[in-house]
């Protein structure tokens, strides 16, 4: 994976992108306000560097969504699906979510949200998802509940900015 065509936000496109990310994560966006944002592309996503490293990545023509980086960095607590432990293995090797390993999920998911997941015992984030289905429709069901899109240790993990 490369990174191709990076350019330095102009003040109003960095304007424009803190204003869209601070409406989905609330004021902790203001963490990256006085710092330098590039837009570049990595095969077949848009990614956003903040200072030189790449805290959010954008899927099409959706909304910006932090990385599992960018989630430790800003230290955002929501979108969250928390899996148990004996999930943990098979989250980091790039698995879907299914319903049983999960033990809770934010109850403002819908299906198609992009969802943060983390572990149980330390509350770590693991990998960043796709709901497939609403969070009444996770914990304690059977079937796939989550689409893995990123996780620790994949490509854009291991992406150098």
């Amino acid at each position: 994976m490369k990174i191709k065509s990076r350019v330095q936000l102009r003040k109003s496109a960095k304007n424009k992108l803190l204003t869209s990310l601070r409406s989905s994560f609330g004021d902790v966006i203001d963490k990256i306000e006085e710092r330098k944002l590039e837009s570049a592309t990595a095969d077949w996503f848009k990614i956003i560097i903040v200072d030189g490293d790449i805290l959010f990545f954008q899927e099409g023509e959706g909304d910006p969504f932090p990385t599992v980086r960018g989630v430790l960095e800003l230290g955002l607590d929501c979108c969250k699906v928390t899996v148990d432990s004996g999930a943990v293995k098979f989250v980091v090797n790039g698995a879907d979510i299914m319903c049983p390993g999960i033990v809770s999920a934010d109850p403002e998911i819908a299906a198609n949200d992009l969802v943060i997941i983390t572990e149980e015992a330390h509350g770590k984030p693991l990998a960043i998802g796709r709901a497939l289905v609403p969070a009444s429709e996770m914990v304690g069901k059977s079937g796939k509940a989550v689409k893995s899109i990123h996780h620790v240790g994949d490509d854009l993990w291991n992406l150098e900015a």
